[in-house]
């Protein structure tokens, strides 16, 4: 029997992936409340999985996974943004990936990533070998379309899907934007809340009455959002995926993104591709996709086909058969 833990369903990144890999799949629920995530889960999670046997399968579709198990499991990892990005990572979460998530690496009946970026990293960072992991994908809801409604903002936007860790560059972003030179009629519009750190940096530029935060948005409104803008920037530093270029895609919405980590992977030759360290050509990126009618109308054409090739049911379909592969050769 398959038994999965189903707490990562969600809708932040692992979030989508989970509720998409496990919708059709048969498996029972794991018996544990509580966060994935939190410090000592892994002992919580060993305890859950006591009574299964070497008959039985364990599958997270997030990255922890059991101290001890009596059966054979598969747990995933999106990326190893902990380990390169330290200025998202602490001490203890380090501590984690030296030692459980390392052990788990050798132990794991296979690990699931998103791409062949994260998937070479982990090769690199734990010493597995590459046919040990497996690169699923990931996908893009049917939502996602260029017909429907809009978000219904009274100016015309630049928009940034993001967060606020520091990988994701939006200090660049907001100087880049200021140095556009759109006068007072482009604006510019984040999801999620300002730090005090963004907040100064948009003061810092002059740029306060066009940029816009928009607090959550839930993901139903994702898509009208996404509609309504001219283009998605999203030069991050690092990305295991970059799941929002292919949601900005299949909605028809041009995109400038990075020339690095794992995004010119999903972007392919559907993107304006910058040097995510240079202010200079995030600006020039979005001056020229603002003012290039026939490249915005590539873009958009481009990105529909791209996008179109990332559906969730492909996704599901490889973790199924991964799955069952395991299941039934034990």
């Amino acid at each position: 029997m398959i038994y999965a833990d189903h707490r990562w369903i969600g809708d932040n990144g692992i979030g989508r992936f989970a509720r998409n890999v496990l919708a059709g799949l048969d498996y029972l629920p794991i018996p544990l409340a509580g966060r994935p995530a939190a410090p000592f889960d892994a002992w919580h999670l060993s305890r859950a999985l006591g009574n299964l046997t070497a008959r039985d399968l364990f599958f997270s579709p997030g990255y922890n996974s059991p101290l001890f198990c009596g059966s054979p499991f598969i747990f995933t990892i999106c990326d190893l943004s902990h380990i390169y990005c330290p200025e998202i990572s602490t001490p203890l979460i380090r501590l984690y990936y030296a030692t459980i998530m390392k052990r788990a690496c050798r132990r794991a009946a296979s690990i699931f990533t998103i791409s062949e970026f994260t998937r070479a990293q982990i090769v690199e960072w734990s010493g597995v070998p590459p046919d040990k992991i497996c690169n699923v994908g990931c996908g893009v809801d049917s939502s996602y379309v260029p017909e429907g409604d809009f978000y219904g903002l009274p100016f015309p936007y630049l928009l940034s899907v993001s967060n606020r860790k520091r990988h994701k560059n939006e200090l660049r972003i907001v100087e880049a934007f200021a140095r556009g030179g759109f006068g007072t009629e482009m604006h510019f519009v984040f999801t999620g809340n300002p730090t005090a750190e963004l907040a100064n940096c948009v003061e810092r530029h002059h740029v306060s009455p066009l940029v816009h935060f928009m607090g959550v948005v839930p993901e139903k409104k994702l898509p009208s959002l996404y509609r309504g803008a001219e283009a998605l920037v999203f030069p991050s530093l690092y990305e295991g995926f970059g799941l929002p270029i292919l949601e900005a895609m299949a909605c028809g919405t041009p995109v400038v993104t990075a020339n690095t980590a794992a995004m010119p992977e999903v972007a392919g030759d559907a993107a304006l591709l910058v040097d995510p360290t240079s202010v200079e050509q995030i600006a020039e990126a979005m001056r020229r996709i603002m003012s290039d009618i026939p490249l915005r109308n590539f873009l958009r054409e481009k990105g529909q086909r791209r996008a179109a090739q990332f559906p969730w049911t492909k996704t599901a379909c490889r973790v199924r058969e991964i799955l069952a592969l395991r299941d039934s050769g034990r």
